[in-house]
This record gives structure tokens, C-alpha cells and sequence, in this order.
């Protein structure tokens, strides 16, 4: 579909304006979905100038000084998952079952405790022995809570903390109401035990926390890969033509800039000047990796500034507008190999791909991994939807803002209405050609009123792992009529809905409809001789770990009954994550998570399996003989 574009620029600088007119108040989220409640004034109609600088540390301001002048929207701000996506535990709510808690996992155990306010988590295991921690943060609250702690040499001890604040290696997940080895959030093979994590300070809080942005800035500006460096960006992943890039402009007065930051953590002055850049940006990148820590924090938690950059200047003087592109006098940040200037929505992209880039799991079969098509190039799992999104065929116009509330928690009822023909006015007031009923059908080819005339459902298929054991919608917006995903990607997208459909059956309603040609050989290749067989059975015999994982997902949100047994093998899947998908679509199914503990052996987990069908065929015959 071709937009029209002067009037999809309109839009995005409308959208545009109203969000710099928002004074750096708010986290942006990720994605697109249902467009954000603006409760700010409009803007000015004068022309009004940007702040000057939105880089360095001293640009900032805290987001306590956006509440006075944006009351609605701190307000909400408060009480959303970005602000609170890092807690001090002492002060923290949690919904996990502190008080009497217990996990097991091959062996090893985690027992929980609660008291006089503080948390703690006795650890037992054969690699770290026994071990008592308090916990010190709680992380995320969205689907699930990870934790930071320390270790004490006891509870009545607990003043005591003996090293730094470390990773622990457990969630507790909401969806199931339990508690999960941590590492198994993303695609990783079986572990053999519980170990504590990282350094907390080392690992997660570049994301997770407010901090200034030229501090993410050191591994670009250096221009390689500063590995295991948690500012890192990843935009080297992007290809050229959609890379950002950061470049110097006064590479002296820069150096002062980043010997100052490194003053703050206590590193010594060194003499590298603008004509040594490199060399300071290596030394910056070790010392940030070893020294920066919460006191260094512009606030804990995701603020306003981490999205609409540091807004002091703004914050003096109101008149100034806050910018979510990057402001500096020292450097400048672009665009492909032209270099060219972001647009608006881009902008505002970018600001969330900071973080919702990837999750560094190494799982091969995708762009993180390096062995996947960049083309389709999708993530498969949470966190990767920012870079998915920047991949896709609206990104330089259509911004995350354009459906997601940065400034509050989304609503659940709003997004999946995204999804229907009730949300396809996001798409035709762009796309007008397709707004009237009778060109929505010539074009999908469904009833214009059903669900196959959906936009989303279409175009931004739900094919990506969420945290909840559920299916979210896959961000780089394409058709699924393209070879590209229709050869290189399981399943095809029309068997998301069409669940029985055979390959062959699709394949042929999309060449006729859509005028494509698909090579059977290379249909073949992904799924079997046969492809007369249903494409999302076959997606789940002879699929890549994450592909299937959808398949049984999709058969189990479908109600596909007669699918058990088929989601029943990837129970005891070689990737864990994969069980709890195909957990969940067995809970879909059946009415209760199967009585199998998934993250056993695989080998333990084979034969609960046996007996946890038989059980259930034991349990239908006799409701069927009432």
C-alpha cells in the first residue's frame, strides 16, 4: 500500500510538536497501538526555539520539575510502568509471595522470607552453596518482577552487605502466578542450576534508569563494537541505509565534556584532548563499565528526560522547547550514509530504541544472533520491537507514539482494539484509499467488517514472544504477501488465523489474490514434502525453535482442541521457553496449566508428559460417559 505522503508528514509534525510541547515529561513506550491521551496545553502558535544542549549531564533537571506545569501528565506518569521500572525494594509494593515463597530448580533451591518490611532470598545451590541476600530492587512490573540484591551474612544482619548488589537469578511471572528461573525469559538451552547474576549496576541500568545520554553515546561515537558495554546501542545492527550515527563537531570542547562525566565517578583527569578522542572514548568505556553506579543516576527509574532528553534549559525558562532528537552544539546525530537529519517520527523512534532494541541472548536464528535474513529480520521476543519497527515500511513517518501512551500504562482493551476493524482508522488516515468498505475488500480480499480485513491483524501480525507466555504483535510492518517473509519466515501469517489451513492452500489464495508467486521448492524446504498438511502443524514440527513456539501458541489461543497432542511435544522443547509457550497453549486448551514441571530435564519432563495425557484423556472419557 502507498500512503499519502505530504499528508502522513502533517500528521507526524502535528505529533511531533505536541510531544516537545510536553516539557520532557514521560516515557515513551514501544510499538504502535492506541494514540496517547494529550492532556498538555497545545502548543504555542509562535515559533518558539529548542533548548540549546539535551545531552550532558548538566542538562538535566529531574522530572520533579516537570510536575507543576504538567500536573495531569506526571500524575499518570507516576503511577506507569516506566517510572517504576526500578524500585527500592524497601519501599516497593510486589505481588510476589515473599512471605512464604520457595523454588526449586534441578536441585537447587530459593526460599523466600519477609521481615519487618525487608526482603530476603535464602539461596541453596551446588555452585554458590548457602547464601542469604536482600533484596535491594525490584525490576519491571509490567508482566514480571526481577530483583537486585545483596548478600548478608544473615537476616538479623541484614545492615551488613557483603559486595555489591547482584542479578538474582529468579522472576515471578503474573500470567502464572510462579516464580521461574530468570535466564529462561529468553531463548537459552537447559541450565544445569541457580547462580546469581551480574552486578547490577553493570547489567541492567542503563535501561531501567534515568542517566545522560551521552553516556550511551561513548560506543557510537567510537564507531566499533565496545563489547559487553551496556550503553551500547546496537544500531550497528540496523542496515546502513537506516543506521543512526553520531557525529563529532567540536571534538575538543567534547573531551572537556566527557573528562568532566568521568570526574563525577571518581577517574582521575587524564590528557587525552579532541585529537585523542578514541583513545578517551576507550578509557570512558572501561571506567563507565567499572565505576557508574545508582549515585550517578539523574533519577532511578525511567524519568522524563530519558526519552525527551534533558530539558534544565526548559525548565528555567518554559518558553524554550524541550527536543526529543539529540541538541548539542558538540555533536550531531543522523541518518544512513547521507547523514541526513532524522524526521520527526524517527526521532521519537529512535528515543525508544535506546532500549527496546534487543535482549542479548545469542539465540542464533535471528538478526541478534547474526545468522538470520536481515530482510524479514524480526525479533522473536520482547524487547526487540523499536528495532523491528525501524525495519518496517512506516517508520520515517509513523512514530511509537502514534499508538502507544507514553506518558501511562496502556490499556490491554485499547491495544488488541488496535488489532480489529475498529482500529483501522490508524491506518486509512494515512492510507485513505483503503478507507471506504469497498476498497478495504478488494484489497484483503475478506468480509470489510471481519477480522481478515483488520489492518494489523494483516500487517502486523501477533508473532512475537511476550513475556506472558502470549503472542504480541510483530512491529516491522510489511505484508505477508512478501516473499521475502512468505520463504524466509514460519509460519506464513494468513495461518495465524487460517489455523487448518494447508501451505499449499495459502500459498495459491495469495498468488491468486495478490498476484505473487510462490517456489514450491523453497515451501518445501520449510516445511516438508507434503504441503497439503496444515501449515501451522507442519511450522510446528519442522520449525526453528521460536517458530514454533508460535505455531502452538496460536493453535492453543485458537482453541484447536484436536492440536493437543501436537502442543504437547514441545513441551519437553531443548529451549525452555518454548514449554512455557506450549504450556500456556495447553492451558488454553485444556482449562489448567498441564501438571508438568517444565523446567525439569528434558528427559523427567517427557514423561510427565505421558501421564499428564493420559490423565486428561482418562478425565474427557468420563465427562463424555455423564
Amino acid at each position: 500500500m502507498q500512503a499519502s505522503p505530504p499528508k502522513k508528514r502533517a500528521q507526524v509534525a502535528a505529533w511531533a510538536l505536541v510531544l516537545t510541547a510536553l516539557a520532557g515529561v514521560g516515557a515513551l513506550g514501544v510499538s504502535c497501538g492506541q494514540p496517547p491521551a494529550v492532556t498538555a496545553k497545545a502548543p504555542e502558535p509562535t515559533e518558539r526555539r529548542l533548548v540549546q544542549s539535551n545531552v550532558l549531564r548538566g542538562d538535566y533537571a529531574g522530572s520533579a520539575s516537570c510536575k507543576d506545569c504538567h500536573r495531569e501528565i506526571y500524575q499518570a506518569w507516576s503511577s506507569s510502568p516506566m517510572h517504576q521500572m526500578t524500585r527500592e525494594a524497601d519501599s516497593a509494593p510486589s505481588q510476589a509471595p515473599f512471605a512464604d515463597g520457595e523454588y526449586h530448580f534441578k536441585g537447587d533451591q530459593i526460599r523466600m522470607e519477609e521481615r519487618a518490611g525487608q526482603r530476603f532470598m535464602h539461596l541453596s545451590s551446588a555452585h554458590e552453596g548457602e547464601a542469604t541476600y536482600l533484596v535491594t530492587r525490584v525490576i519491571g512490573g509490567r508482566h514480571r518482577e526481577d530483583y537486585a540484591a545483596v548478600r548478608v551474612p544473615s537476616v538479623e544482619e541484614a545492615g551488613r552487605p557483603m559486595g555489591e548488589e547482584r542479578v538474582m537469578p529468579v522472576s515471578y511471572v503474573y500470567e502464572t502466578a510462579a516464580w521461574r528461573y530468570k535466564g529462561y525469559s529468553v531463548l537459552v538451552k537447559e541450565r544445569s542450576g541457580l547462580r546469581v547474576g551480574g552486578v547490577w549496576r553493570q547489567t541492567c541500568v542503563f535501561c531501567h534508569n534515568t542517566v545522560p545520554y551521552a553516556s550511551y553515546l561513548y560506543d557510537e561515537l567510537l564507531g566499533d563494537r565496545a563489547g559487553g558495554y551496556q550503553g551500547s546501542m546496537t544500531t550497528y545492527l540496523m542496515p546502513e541505509e537506516r543506521r543512526f550515527g553520531v557525529s563529532v563537531i567540536k571534538p575538543d570542547e567534547l573531551a572537556d565534556a566527557i573528562h568532566s562525566e568521568l570526574a563525577l565517578l571518581g577517574v582521575p583527569r587524564g590528557n587525552e584532548t579532541g585529537d585523542e578522542l578514541s583513545q578517551l572514548l576507550r578509557r570512558a568505556i572501561g571506567e563507565t563499565q567499572r565505576r557508574f553506579g545508582p549515585e550517578h543516576f539523574i533519577e532511578l527509574g525511567v524519568g522524563c528526560e530519558s526519552c525527551h532528553g534533558g530539558s534544565q534549559e526548559h525548565a528555567q525558562n518554559p518558553s524554550v522547547k524541550t527536543s526529543i532528537a539529540v541538541r548539542s552544539p558538540l555533536l550531531r546525530e543522523h541518518i544512513g550514509p547521507e547523514q541526513r537529519e532524522p524526521t520527526p517520527a524517527e526521532a521519537v523512534n529512535q528515543s525508544c530504541m535506546h532500549c527496546h532494541t534487543v535482549l542479548f541472548s545469542r539465540y542464533p536464528y535471528t538478526w541478534e544472533g547474526g545468522r538470520r535474513n536481515k530482510n524479514p529480520g524480526g525479533s522473536n521476543i520482547n524487547s526487540g520491537e523499536a528495532r523491528d519497527f525501524m525495519l518496517g515500511a512506516c517508520a520515517s513517518e509513523m512514530s511509537c507514539t502514534n499508538c502507544h501512551d507514553p506518558h501511562a500504562r496502556d490499556a490491554p482493551e485499547a491495544l488488541r482494539a488496535l488489532t480489529t476493524v475498529a482500529g483501522n482508522g490508524k491506518c486509512t488516515s494515512c492510507h485513505q484509499e483503503l478507507a471506504q468498505p469497498s476498497a478495504l475488500a478488494a484489497h484483503s480480499h475478506h468480509d470489510p467488517k471481519g477480522e481478515g480485513s483488520a489492518c494489523m491483524a494483516c500487517h502486523m501480525p501477533r508473532k512475537n514472544l511476550s513475556l506472558n507466555y502470549r503472542l504480541t504483535s510483530y512491529h516491522r510492518i510489511g505484508s505477508p504477501t512478501d516473499p521475502e517473509r512468505a520463504l524466509k519466515d514460519r509460519p506464513l501469517e494468513c495461518a495465524l488465523c487460517h489455523t487448518e489451513t494447508s501451505t499449499e492452500a495459502l500459498a495459491s489464495s495469495m498468488e491468486r489474490w495478490w498476484g505473487k508467486r510462490y517456489d514450491r521448492a523453497a515451501l518445501r524446504r520449510l516445511y516438508g514434502h507434503d504441503l497439503s498438511r496444515g501449515n501451522l502443524e507442519t511450522t510446528a514440527r519442522f520449525g526453528l525453535p521460536h517458530e514454533q513456539a508460535v505455531a502452538v501458541s496460536t493453535l492453543g489461543a485458537r482453541g484447536r482442541i484436536d492440536a493437543l497432542r501436537l502442543v504437547s511435544t514441545q513441551l519437553s522443547h531443548e529451549y525452555p521457553l518454548v514449554r512455557y509457550f506450549a504450556g500456556q497453549a495447553a492451558r488454553e486448551l485444556t482449562g489448567s496449566w498441564p501438571s508438568v514441571d517444565v523446567e525439569a530435564d528434558a528427559a523427567e519432563v517427557q514423561s510427565q508428559v505421558k501421564d499428564w495425557l493420559s490423565d486428561v484423556k482418562a478425565r474427557e472419557e468420563a465427562r463424555q460417559s455423564d
